[in-house]
């Protein structure tokens, strides 16, 4: 075998069917090196029949040892990993042909980099939309500015070194375990600029869902954090503005009208427009509904 041995971090819980096209995505993947995919089950009873071995390519399964959720989960996997590069993938997304071959030759011509990323296709209500970066550098500076979501944790693809010695795990502490994936970006770019494959390689389903108020309360709780964790957001207004206005309209969503217009003042103070802060007066003033907002959104691709 010649070429980077890779690890494949696939946390996962109760989607067996999803699971199995994610793994077969993964294996089939035309890469000279070995390619270990290491299925982690959370809260859920391991299923020990999907493991092989054929040399070149290869499934463990192992169970989530430390906390419960996602983070905890991928951190299990990043620890047990041998590859000289971790990657991750969702149980339920799939990597489309090419992914790896495009990824590794973006190492090759930016050697400074530690993760690489690529483009996504958004499945959603029966519709597909393709999502991807026209810049194959992205900076700190650009990732406090906009979450850009086509840095799916699903494409993310990073020398493990510099994951153990220099960026860290993922983060196990954040409220909720919301944006996890997004904290992990900011410290990796802090680290090295991030490098980007433009097209899309990994087909990413989103998932309907109903956004109670324990949701948005922890949207709300988790931002704020953000916030004050990464004090550079204040440098650059436009990324502020993003994050308060996200969470004036999750305490719009939660019907807490006096908070959604206070964040959402504070978010046109930073950038007047911000159109966040005018969905969540909406949200706030009951002329439109969040969900309703959401699903307009996610079948364009795109979040609040």
């Amino acid at each position: 075998m010649s070429g980077p041995s890779i690890s494949v971090v696939v946390p996962t819980r109760d989607r067996p069917e999803l699971l199995r096209a994610a793994l077969d995505a993964i294996l089939s993947q035309a890469h000279p090196g070995l390619i270990e995919a290491i299925v982690v089950y959370d809260q859920s009873e391991p299923d020990r029949s999907l493991e092989m071995d054929r040399g070149d390519r290869r499934v463990r399964v192992i169970t989530n040892t430390r906390s419960p959720g996602l983070a905890g989960a991928r951190n299990t996997g990043i620890e047990a990993a041998t590859g000289d590069l971790v990657a991750f993938c969702d149980d339920d997304d799939e990597w489309l042909p090419g992914k790896l071959a495009a990824q590794l030759g973006a190492l090759d011509v930016h050697p400074d980099g530690a993760l690489v990323s690529c483009g996504i296709r958004v499945s959603y209500d029966d519709r597909t939309v393709d999502r991807s970066l026209d810049r194959s550098r992205v900076s700190l500076e650009a990732l406090l500015r906009d979450r850009l979501t086509e840095l799916h944790p699903s494409t993310f693809l990073i020398r493990r070194a510099a994951l153990l010695d220099a960026i860290g795990l993922v983060d196990e502490q954040i409220p909720g375990s919301y944006a996890e994936d997004y904290e992990f970006l900011l410290r990796a770019a802090r680290y090295a600029p991030l490098v980007n494959v433009e097209s899309p390689y990994v087909l990413v389903r989103w998932h309907k869902r109903s956004y109670f108020a324990q949701r948005w309360e922890t949207i709300s709780t988790a931002l704020q954090w953000l916030l004050r964790r990464y004090p550079e957001f204040a440098t650059v207004p436009h990324g502020e503005a993003r994050v308060a206005g996200q969470i004036a309209f999750a305490q719009a969503a939660m019907g807490n009208r006096r908070d959604a217009v206070r964040w959402a003042r504070r978010t046109l103070a930073r950038n007047p427009r911000e159109p966040r802060a005018y969905l969540a007066l909406a949200v706030a003033s009951r002329a439109v509904q969040a969900d309703r907002v959401l699903r307009t959104l996610h079948k364009r691709g795109r979040g609040i």
